[in-house]
């Protein structure tokens, strides 16, 4: 049977504007990412859903892209009978597991120290977190992963794609080219590759630019025709715009290298000069950006990493 995907634009209260979610009509209903948790998002979603001549309870499951909160928010006020998918690491996120929760904020005290953050740490995590306010609280009922064949909607394979975040998956149907992308491939901005725990305590902090680019180099060696993407416009020739964003991103990486070889510098003061106009309301991004451009210097040994006695690491060319 052919499927037919309808896309429904839903408002976010966040800097990157509307995000994309997908009704997938085949031998189920599935609903591709369920936008955020506001008033005008639900209602939006709910319009949009009776124009293409439905309504939230016909929805027989719902697939995640990923954990973030304008990907999963309405879940909350979905019908509490409808399946969700979603990587494992979606899981503490929307079912607010408590020593998860705990746990990244220790990863990010952490962090600050290393980056030689100034400022009140208590008041930077909660500034973090505070998107969380728009995310879900609901069970993730089944687990997939890479490979996994999801009932009544098998003509898609899951892909892991990890580095904008870590349960980042994408959906590829072969016989017709399409991929759901969700923040994977996006056609005006490149997507930001989060800084966030591992699942397992006991592992190292990813390294989310390396991921990502690991990630996209995979999509290279598959035939797409079309992306439909997390937030914009969908993407006829994904290919191309792979490789620009992976060449971009060295060319980024190639100027912090320039600003290292003047004099050694810590995360946070390489973060204010990068981005000196933004760096403060939107603290997790650009420390995240910075991360991606020292982490994928060091993976090419342009770069060295020295901790001093207090925890702060230096970086020098």
């Amino acid at each position: 049977m052919d499927e037919k995907i309808m896309k429904l634009v839903l408002p976010t209260p966040f800097s990157v504007g509307d995000v994309n979610v997908y009704l997938v009509k085949g031998d189920s209903l599935t609903l591709v990412d369920a936008g955020v948790k506001t008033e005008v998002a639900w209602e939006t979603f709910k319009q949009q859903l009776k124009e293409v001549g439905y309504e939230p309870r016909d929805i027989e499951q719902v697939v995640l892209t990923h954990h973030h909160p304008d990907h999963v928010g309405l879940l909350e006020w979905l019908p509490e009978d409808i399946p969700v998918y979603g990587h494992p690491y979606v899981r503490p996120w929307i079912e607010k597991d408590k020593d998860f929760l705990k746990f990244y904020d220790q990863f990010y005290s952490q962090l600050f120290t290393e980056f030689g953050m100034e400022g009140d740490f208590a008041k930077m995590l909660l500034a973090l977190k505070s998107p969380l306010r728009y995310s879900a609280m609901r069970a993730l009922t089944y687990e997939i992963e890479e490979g996994d064949i999801i009932p009544g909607f098998e003509n898609w394979t899951v892909f892991e794609t990890p580095g904008h975040a870590q349960s980042h998956l994408a959906f590829y149907r072969e016989d017709n080219g399409t991929l759901i992308a969700g923040d994977h491939i996006l056609a005006t901005i490149s997507s930001n590759p989060l800084l966030e725990p591992s699942l397992d305590p006991s592992k190292d902090r990813p390294k989310p630019q390396l991921q990502y680019n690991k990630s996209l180099r995979k999509m290279l060696d598959v035939e797409i025709r079309e992306v439909f993407t997390g937030h914009g416009s969908e993407v006829k020739k994904a290919h191309e715009l792979i490789e620009r964003r992976i060449s971009r991103q060295h060319d980024r990486a190639m100027q912090v290298l320039e600003l290292l070889k003047e004099k050694p510098l810590t995360t946070f003061e390489l973060t204010k000069i990068l981005f000196p106009a933004v760096y403060e309301k939107q603290l997790g991004l650009t420390l995240s950006e910075t991360t991606a451009q020292l982490d994928y210097l060091l993976s090419t040994e342009a770069i060295t990493k020295q901790i001093n006695d207090n925890g702060t690491a230096y970086f020098s060319a």
